[in-house]
């Protein structure tokens, strides 16, 4: 606890920051002009300006163990395949926060956390920060999503990492609410499974029901056809776990991609 007090104690006092769900969708989003990245410019604009941001990525797995990086440089990871040669040229120099990343190792207690230098930005956190701060001025770190571990238990530890939001540091979750890559199609409605879930998501948001959303699963069939491998939803519960239930909500971009990808994204502050 004294480790923890000293390591909370240097890092300087700010007004509490929001707490950010991106539904983050193809990476394409990146560059090109549309509702999406054009949303995310707004939102960077909008949003007190951070000292530091961590993002909860669906796209830093790992399994048994629970990281952060804390590199100055982290490298932009192009993790994708089959892209324009465009989309593979943009880099996101944005410096690292290891000085806040280090604090997030005293702050946690419910999972030991392991320091990582070989992570960098992937695309969950890059393809939306260079829209939202194209300056790359920012530190950014991330912080990996344990596959083993429930989504109470990631929802825990986004409760002990609340007190960075009085610390400067801008908390974004980067997944999809509904995200099926397996069923994507074009020129359809949505999958009546996909509006449910997305729904249920939705109406939790409105009533501030955030255990309705850690316990999405006992949907059974509708949440395993919303996720068939977890990691996108996973970041919602950071988004939520380090809100309080009186905050108010704010969503933005409540459509669908491909029929099977929701794009719901929210503010809560």
């Amino acid at each position: 606890m004294q480790n923890l007090v000293a390591t909370l104690s240097r890092l300087p006092t700010t007004p509490r920051l929001p707490a950010v769900f991106i539904g983050h969708g193809n990476p394409m989003n990146a560059i090109e002009d549309n509702t999406y990245s054009r949303s995310w410019r707004e939102l960077g604009e909008r949003l007190p300006a951070p000292t530091a941001i961590l993002c909860v990525s669906a796209h830093w797995t790992t399994s048994g163990v629970t990281m952060v990086n804390v590199k100055e440089r982290p490298q932009t990871i192009h993790d994708f395949g089959g892209f324009p040669a465009e989309l593979y040229a943009q880099q996101y120099p944005a410096p690292g926060a290891p000085h806040v990343a280090r604090a997030v190792i005293d702050m946690v207690r419910s999972t030991p956390v392991e320091p990582d230098v070989e992570w960098g930005l992937d695309h969950g956190a890059w393809s939306v920060l260079i829209q939202m701060y194209p300056e790359a001025d920012i530190p950014v770190f991330e912080l990996s999503l344990d596959l083993a571990r429930s989504p109470l238990a990631h929802f825990a530890i986004a409760k002990e990492l609340k007190r960075l939001r009085e610390k400067g540091v801008l908390i974004i979750g980067s997944g999809n609410i509904v995200h099926n890559l397996g069923m994507l199609a074009q020129n359809v409605r949505p999958y009546d499974w996909a509006v449910a879930f997305d729904a249920h998501v939705a109406d939790a948001l409105e009533r501030r029901d955030f255990m309705a959303i850690v316990d999405s699963g006992s949907l059974g069939p509708v949440a395993r056809l919303a996720h068939p491998t977890p990691e996108h939803f996973l970041p919602i519960l950071y988004a939520i776990g380090v809100a309080d239930e009186s905050e108010n909500l704010n969503s933005f971009n409540t459509s669908f991609e491909l029929a099977a990808i929701s794009m719901r994204s929210f503010v809560l502050s």
